[in-house]
């Protein structure tokens, strides 16, 4: 578990893979996950019958944050909005802003909605909203080892979720960013900005979209120190659940989960997070117009719930 640096590893952005290592051992249960990430048209279904809101449809609160103005206590959240020229990459602000009415049903804000768009998988989706839907679909969200388990299909060391080479024979493996980052994606793989799921070859345990796309929750809490401690404890990790508590010196009082798998913004020229082994976070209440997630259940956890060895229905 874990990755190497990549050959052109500097401290830009997101290439630097200093908290994917060390590269240690682990071992984890057999668990059943969804092929593809959770689809618009499932978490329509979940919203309908249960009437949850979503944290992004939700207005914040003084008390949540007390030295906020109160014309900016808005439902919202955050959007990539690619700036019109290039900008210099030591500051994400020039290409993420909060938009007022941004949320699940508009992904990047008022009069963009998510019509004829079913198959995309939801976004704008908070740390909580996640794991209310896992639990009314009788299954949960990943550990960060059970989804890096998964993402490598039964391939052991690659760099890319389907082996050595990011276009095998040419081929476009993964929804990335081509062009110019952030102002320019140029679509060469088919697809500018989000995709629906499923339009890149699965792998090799039947998986869709484990690289590029957009971004997947995981339940683990962030450290960029976790895996040296797993490593200091010896032999193999069994099952790790992640740390008990979040920490990230960036932003030491913000609570953050992992992230895994990149999304249609990774780029060499800012975010290697395409290649299998790389983590990234998220405050839990933070959702962006590239994050989803998908759910896992387990062989016991399934007969638990509904009586039968049956396989459980992944989407």
């Amino acid at each position: 578990m874990g990755t190497a640096d990549p050959p052109d590893m500097d401290v830009v952005g997101m290439k630097a893979t200093m908290d994917s290592r060390p590269i240690h051992r682990v071992y984890v249960d057999g668990f059943f996950m969804d092929r593809t990430d959770v689809t618009n048209a499932e978490f329509a279904k979940f919203v309908n019958v249960t009437g949850y809101v979503t944290v992004a449809e939700r207005k914040p609160s003084q008390a949540e944050f007390p030295s906020a103005p109160p014309e900016n206590l808005v439902a919202g959240s955050v959007v990539f909005s690619p700036p019109d020229h290039p900008v210099p990459l030591d500051d994400h602000l020039q290409w993420w802003s909060y938009v007022h009415g941004a949320n699940w049903r508009h992904p990047l804000g008022p009069g963009r909605d998510i019509k004829g768009k079913d198959n995309y998988p939801v976004v704008q989706v908070a740390y909580e909203d996640a794991v209310a839907f896992a639990k009314w679909a009788g299954k949960r969200l990943p550990t960060e080892a059970e989804w890096e388990f998964a993402a490598r299909g039964g391939l052991a060391g690659e760099p890319f979720v389907w082996g050595d080479e990011f276009r095998p024979h040419g081929r476009w493996m993964a929804n990335t960013h081509q062009g110019h980052f952030p102002d320019k994606d140029t679509g060469e793989d088919g697809h500018v900005g989000i995709a629906p799921v499923a339009q890149y070859p699965q792998n090799g345990y039947g998986l869709y979209d484990m690289a590029g796309n957009v971004w997947q929750w995981t339940s683990d809490w962030y450290r960029p120190d976790y895996y040296a401690q797993l490593l200091a404890l010896g032999g193999i990790a069994r099952n790790p659940q992640g740390p008990e508590s979040s920490f990230d010196p960036a932003e030491p009082g913000q609570p953050k989960k992992v992230h895994r798998g990149g999304s249609f913004l990774c780029t060499d020229q800012y975010c290697s997070r395409y290649l299998v082994g790389t983590r990234g976070k998220g405050e839990v209440s933070t959702g962006t117009n590239h994050l989803g997630f998908r759910c896992v259940i387990t062989r016991e956890q399934w007969e638990r719930v509904h009586g039968t060895t049956t396989s459980p229905k992944v989407n």
